[in-house]
């Protein structure tokens, strides 16, 4: 009986055996491995199919102690509750780890020990250790003392989040102002003209971007729009006549600390909005619950509604809800395959990178079906 190419072998092939198989040298196997860039592509593709072939696995502990590398990539985890996780990010530690393996590389997750708040002791812990080669960085804020730490440490990383100016420009992200843009013109094309925004309380620069946008965006069209939160005071978008009158509302409405009171502000009276976009799905919850406490519906006939990070819970609403999707693969991977140029010693790159999001048009918005 045949076997197949990729038969079963009984000792673990050598680098010697691929080389013999290949007709070639053990250094031309060792560069096809580490630095394929040196060698022709036609011995390229002959050394790749002996290893195909032969089923060889290289020794990566060997590799690591000769070059030094730890084909490891450190992960500094935002604090979450494991009871309650944030899903945009498990979706994106999902996607990194898969970015990682396609480069050869692995993930190592850390953050501070139970109760210590200062993330600096964790970093050099983990630098000190020499266990990993670079790190990557997520939920960056303004001046934050991560992005300055490693940065004067000499530590390559690369962040998911803008870092300041002149700080290095190794991040990747997406343009917070510009996909809420995109939400107001849809909500202004299904001919809604107030609008509102429900974001969170803390002034998050991701946050600070999707509100500014809102806002922005709202005025340019000349739309009646007014973005509030849980401990916002209101503001409001003076594109058209009635614009203040709905922030006053939702100044009220804050002060009770309550998000979904602040909506429900909002949803009241002759010229409430007809649409509220949100700054996260989780938020759009909120929207979805005063809607319906003040006897109005969510979708076509009732209130518009957005969401931001097209987390899972968006298909399962009643109706579904609009959102905007980020790209987590796409980012996963520039973030990867810009740390490596750093680990390798490539010139840093002069600007990060911002990657375009898609809005998904679901029933909360208008669209049936």
């Amino acid at each position: 009986m045949r076997e197949g190419p990729h038969r079963p072998r009984r000792g673990a092939t050598t680098i010697e055996e691929v080389a013999r198989a290949a007709g070639v040298s053990r250094q031309t196997v060792s560069n096809t491995l580490n630095a394929p860039q040196r060698v022709r592509p036609a011995t390229l593709e002959r050394v790749n199919a002996a290893i195909r072939e032969l089923g060889y696995q290289p020794d990566q502990s060997a590799r690591s102690l000769r070059s030094g590398a730890r084909r490891t990539i450190g992960y500094l985890v935002p604090v979450d509750d494991p009871l309650d996780p944030n899903p945009l990010m498990a979706g994106f530690l999902e996607a990194l780890v898969d970015a990682a393996g396609a480069a050869g590389q692995r993930v190592l997750l850390f953050r501070p020990g139970q109760g210590a708040a200062d993330p600096v002791a964790a970093i050099d812990e983990l630098v000190a250790a020499r266990q990993v080669d670079g790190l990557v960085l997520a939920d960056v804020l303004h001046e934050d003392v991560r992005i300055a730490h490693v940065a004067r440490l000499g530590v390559p990383f690369v962040s998911f989040g803008r870092t300041g100016p002149g700080e290095p420009q190794s991040w990747v992200d997406i343009g917070n102002e510009a996909a809420m843009a995109e939400v107001v013109r849809h909500l202004a094309a299904l001919g809604h003209r107030r609008i509102g925004y429900l974001g969170a309380a803390e002034e998050l620069p991701w946050m600070a971007a999707r509100r500014a946008g809102f806002l922005a965006e709202a005025q340019r069209l000349g739309l009646s729009a007014v973005a509030t939160g849980a401990a916002d005071a209101g503001a409001v978008a003076t594109g058209a006549a009635d614009a203040g009158a709905a922030g006053v509302g939702a100044s009220g409405a804050a002060a009770e600390g309550s998000v979904v009171a602040s909506v429900r502000a909002l949803l009241r009276g002759p010229d409430r909005p007809t649409a509220v976009a949100a700054g996260s799905d989780l938020l759009a919850l909120d929207v979805y619950e005063a809607v319906r406490a003040e006897g109005l519906v969510v979708g076509p006939g009732g209130v518009a509604v957005t969401g931001f990070h097209d987390t899972p819970l968006c298909r399962h609403l009643h109706p579904a809800l609009t959102s905007v999707r980020l790209p987590l693969r796409a980012i996963a991977t520039a973030l990867v395959g810009r740390l490596l140029d750093r680990v390798r010693g490539e010139a840093a790159p002069g600007e990060g990178l911002e990657l375009p999001t898609e809005l998904v048009v679901r029933g909360s918005s208008g669209r049936t079906g």
